[in-house]
């Protein structure tokens, strides 16, 4: 057990980013005072990105929103590192790197620290520095092997090797993991890491290489070959799996075209430039990654207006280099995960936790006990959860790049079944042009009126609205809206859940559901709540986002919701209605009718925890409870607050998130019979994430008919 783990390299390009990724997570979920150390950064130009950050630091920062300074997260660039060896002061080195160190120990609970990255001429050297700083950092190793062109053989004696290496100078080794290895050779090698090895409790695993993360984005690509962008600046995140150099005719190279590859061609070959624009397009031919122009020469004037009216480029990059040496500085190309390339992200986290025994490296590497439920763990067992009983989720705006991202990273982990809505064509041009992986086999895409169940709802509709006035035709024009097609699908069945808002507003998305979903029994009103992840805790803000000046009934309706809530997603309900006061100090309408709800509330539900009036200050301070509300059984350690009206909630839930840094994740709908949940149009690809999984939660949790 240990608060701390230095992730150490034997060979270049192992992988060490995705691992590191992996472990991180872990961490996540236990505290969120994480700290990300390099003993050494800095190296070749590759290694940093354009504002000259270690790309490792940057990417686990920025991705987990781990509030650090920069400057505290190394301790040495490897100029100054060799400087220093090289004048004899191998001592000073690292010591520098220990005060360091110990710098950023007080102010986390764990750190991880990432070894160098083994891309000098000194490879031997740079292992021998990262085995030392680990043993003088007392930070137990987590090796990772490279498995990248190796066959069982020589990836077992390259980890037996630093295993060995490690332990001579008294480096405990917590595990080997070998990254990268041949897919073919897989589970030959997991069971021989396993048989042979000389320890069996060490964390043992093997990754399969994946054509993804090997593949450089065309950004990657133009940014190591100093290429000029003329086209698709905004498709630069595309991956090109091959590289393919066209010096045949246009009738001749069409038959070698193969999925996002990289067409590498003199700049003079428009016949070529324009044909492959029209092959990406093409449904009979497979998408193109981008096009490298050689020689210096761009594309004639003409071309260059056809292209500039063009939609849908794809990147067009310049080099001044010939051919054949530019296909072969591209082939020398390494890709990174980046903290902008979400899709290799949410792949590498998927990957470590398939193919890493997670529950045991855990066990492993924390010591550190868990602070109340953190953010990434409460995220972390949504997804768990949603995905251990599979619902049917109906997405409404299936032509919203941030819906199609989303339902990339749902589809892989096997979280929710799916069904988008929107023009066929147009969506499957949007996955195309986007790279977005999503096995158009498994996912239904339906435009409304094109549907086979299109009359069929209609006539629904027209039945459960008929007391309204409403006709056939109206509700066949009714039923051409997705948010009325997909909440048809839930009422009916044929979804267990709906997720619209991203380009629709919150009355739009939730029209439909009030007019024939209907509330639950007991319950007159919808309300939301927010899910408020602090770094230690998860809180349940209600309502925030629907009703303006909820009646005495209604906020005691509210809390029970709100309540009901918490339960679902492992929340102990501990309900504070707020107001101006506390207890019976206060006088006035608007306290009377926190207080009047608090009473209806009770009477409802007896055993539930729930208190009322409380102010913010009592209800989260055990010091200030103490003093205003001695006895009470919420005042000090609320859950669940409770709002005395919009303005308020709304106020108070931006303002925490804004000052606090802590992670919203909203609007949540209660009071449906069935669940219907509204984006905002602000929304980002997580929270299109969370609002899809939790929809599957509430969807797992209603009661049978």
């Amino acid at each position: 057990m240990t608060d701390s783990l230095y992730i150490a390299t034997t060979d270049p390009y192992s992988g060490k980013s995705l691992v590191s990724l992996g472990v991180t997570e872990l961490l996540l979920r236990r505290t969120s005072r994480v700290g990300i150390f390099r003993p050494v950064i800095g190296g070749p130009a590759d290694d940093t990105g354009p504002d000259g950050r270690d790309k490792n630091i940057d990417l686990l920062l920025s991705h987990f929103h781990i509030d650090l300074d920069y400057e505290l997260t190394y301790a040495l660039h490897e100029h100054q590192a060799e400087e220093l060896i090289g004048q004899g002061r191998y001592g000073d080195a690292l010591d520098q790197i220990i005060e360091k160190y110990k710098a950023l120990e007080e102010r986390c609970d764990f750190i991880l620290c990432i070894g160098s990255d083994l891309e000098t001429s000194a490879t031997a050297l740079e292992f021998d520095f990262n085995a030392d700083v680990a043993k003088n950092l007392a930070c137990p190793v987590l090796l990772v092997v490279s498995g990248r062109r190796r066959d069982v053989a020589a990836v077992l004696n390259t980890a037996r090797a630093a295993l060995d290496a490690y332990r001579e100078r008294g480096t405990q080794v917590l595990g080997v993991i070998a990254n990268r290895v041949d897919p073919d050779s897989l589970q030959a090698l997991r069971v021989a890491l396993k048989e042979e090895m000389p320890q069996g409790d060490l964390v043992v695993s093997a990754i399969p290489a994946n054509r993804t993360l090997a593949s450089p984005s065309v950004k990657e690509i133009g940014e190591q070959l100093g290429a000029e962008i003329l086209f698709g600046e905004e498709h630069l995140d595309r991956l090109a799996y091959w590289n393919l150099v066209i010096a045949m005719r246009l009738e001749h190279y069409l038959d070698y075209l193969t999925e996002n590859a990289l067409l590498i061609t003199p700049g003079d070959r428009n016949e070529v430039i324009l044909s492959a624009l029209q092959a990406h397009q093409s449904h009979r031919y497979p998408p193109v990654a981008g096009l490298l122009l050689t020689g210096g020469l761009k594309p004639a004037p003409s071309v260059i207006k056809l292209l500039e009216g063009l939609s849908g480029m794809v990147p067009i990059l310049s080099v001044p280099t010939d051919t054949y040496a530019t296909a072969t500085s591209v082939s020398n190309v390494h890709s990174y995960i980046t903290a902008d390339n979400r899709p290799k992200i949410d792949l590498s986290l998927e990957l470590f936790a398939e193919f890493v025994d997670t529950e045991k490296l855990s066990a492993k590497i924390s010591s550190t006990q868990p602070r109340g439920m953190t953010p990434r763990m409460f995220i972390y067992n949504v997804i768990q959860r949603a995905a251990a009983d599979r619902q049917h989720i109906v997405l409404c705006e299936g032509n919203d790049e941030r819906i199609l991202r989303a339902a990339e990273v749902l589809l892989n982990r096997g979280v929710v079944d799916l069904t988008l809505l929107g023009d066929p064509d147009e969506v499957r041009d949007l996955i195309k042009r986007l790279g977005v992986q999503i096995d158009l086999g498994r996912v239904p895409i339906i435009r409304p009126f094109r549907s086979p169940r299109y009359e069929e709802y209609a006539q629904a509709l027209c039945e459960l609205r008929k007391h309204k006035g409403l006709t056939l035709d109206a509700a066949r024009d009714l039923m051409r809206d997705v948010s009325y097609f997909g909440t048809m699908m839930v009422y009916r069945g044929d979804a267990d859940g709906m997720v619209s808002g991203a380009a629709h507003t919150t009355l739009h998305t939730i029209r439909p559901a009030l007019e024939f979903v209907k509330t639950r029994p007991g319950f007159s009103i919808v309300s939301s709540v927010f899910f408020m992840c602090l770094p230690d805790k998860v809180l349940v803000y209600g309502d925030c986002a629907v009703n303006p000046n909820p009646s005495a009934q209604e906020l005691a309706e509210i809390a029970l919701s709100s309540a009901d809530t918490a339960r679902t997603f492992g929340i102990e309900p501990r309900v504070a209605m707020l107001s101006y006061s506390s207890g019976e100090s206060g006088v006035g309408e608007d306290v009377e009718r926190v207080r009047e709800a608090t009473r209806i509330a009770s009477e409802r539900e007896p055993d539930l925890v729930l208190d009322g009036p409380l102010q913010y200050d009592a209800a989260v301070d055990a010091s200030v409870a103490a003093k205003k509300m001695p006895g009470s059984r919420v005042a000090g350690q609320a859950t669940v607050f409770i709002f005395p009206d919009l303005n308020t909630g709304n106020n108070t839930y931006k303002a925490v998130q804004r000052e606090t840094g802590a992670i919203a994740v909203g609007p949540v709908l209660q009071g449906l019979k069935k669940p219907i949940n509204d984006l905002s149009r602000g929304c980002t690809v997580d929270d299109v994430i969370n609002t899809v999984a939790i929809t599957a939660i509430q969807a797992q949790n209603v009661p049978p008919v």
